[in-house]
């Protein structure tokens, strides 16, 4: 099992690098997400979750609906989150970008400098939490790492965001890793697979639903009178059982007008869950690096670099 983490692992870095370039103006949301899908199956591997890209305030949840315009400008602070699975044992990993092109048409040199920042913030919070985990820690003093490396900038964690523990088809398996001390005594074992993602802002450390539901779970099967709303649920169900699936996929097989009735169904009737994107509370800017790693006795192997 921890040759599938590493093979997944390794698939998702060089995808990462290869989808970091392309981040620069003019590129659509929907391209960049479609290549980084893409490539994952070219690999033989699955999609442990829809690619995100979530842009400046939006910090998680965010990838294209089918036909989506969103475009990307110089200067944005994009932040790219991928997974990749071989027999289940999943890559997750992100990072921020500085979106390329004539960034002083968009942003100030000071706005620059903070983006740059903030960006900073989150991969030392990252660092200080790899440096942390070993075998016999509690989780809540790798979030105490976290958060004291972004205070170092002068700015907060997202404390209600945390990373995860990770097992066979489960991407979130149940444990919590916390970007601040939540003194949680939970202690790693040898063994376990966890993502790590620490996210840095310059606003109030805490993020809110916003408009839209882009990625969904799911949750139950449920009898439906409208034949293709049925028919979608079986679909998922044989299809998209254990991981997260982008709606975007549902639309595309099915139609929009029709794959979008039977979502808002499926996610009225619980049979799935609907996420919403993620923004900071008060509209500032937050960054994200991510990266997922197999505890050891005295330290960790991160799959992802």
């Amino acid at each position: 099992m921890i040759d599938s983490y590493i093979r997944a692992g390794k698939i998702v870095s060089k995808i990462r690098s290869d989808a970091s370039e392309m981040i620069k103006e003019g590129c659509l949301v929907l391209d960049l997400v479609e290549y980084v899908e893409g490539e994952i199956l070219k690999q033989d591997a699955g999609i442990a979750f829809p690619c995100n890209v979530s842009i400046n305030e939006v910090a998680a949840h965010y990838t294209s609906p089918i036909n989506d315009k969103t475009t990307i400008h110089a200067g944005d602070m994009v932040k790219l989150d991928l997974g990749a699975e071989i027999d289940g044992c999943i890559a997750d990993s992100a990072v921020t970008i500085l979106a390329g092109g004539n960034i002083d048409e968009n942003y100030s040199q000071d706005e620059i400098n903070l983006h740059e920042e903030i960006i900073e913030a989150s991969a030392a919070g990252l660092e200080a939490a790899i440096a942390t985990v070993r075998a016999g820690v509690e989780v809540g003093k790798i979030g105490a790492a976290v958060h004291e490396a972004i205070q170092d900038f002068n700015l907060n964690p997202i404390f209600n965001l945390t990373g995860h523990s990770l097992e066979q088809y489960n991407l979130h398996a149940g444990i919590s890793i916390p970007n601040y001390d939540n003194h949680d005594p939970y202690v790693l074992d040898e063994g376990q697979a966890i993502a790590i993602e620490p996210f840095a802002t310059n606003g109030v450390g805490y993020v809110n639903d916003a408009p839209g539901h882009y990625i969904f779970s799911y949750m139950a099967n449920k009898p439906f009178r409208m034949k293709s709303t049925q028919k979608v649920l079986n679909h998922i169900q044989n299809n998209n059982q254990y991981l997260p699936f982008s709606g975007r996929w549902i639309t595309e097989k099915f139609g929009e007008r029709r794959g979008n009735i039977a979502l808002k169904q499926l996610s009225g009737a619980m049979a799935i869950y609907p996420y919403a994107p993620l923004k900071e509370k008060k509209g500032y800017f937050v960054s994200q690096k991510e990266h997922t790693v197999i505890v050891e006795k005295e330290g960790c192997t991160v799959t992802t670099l």
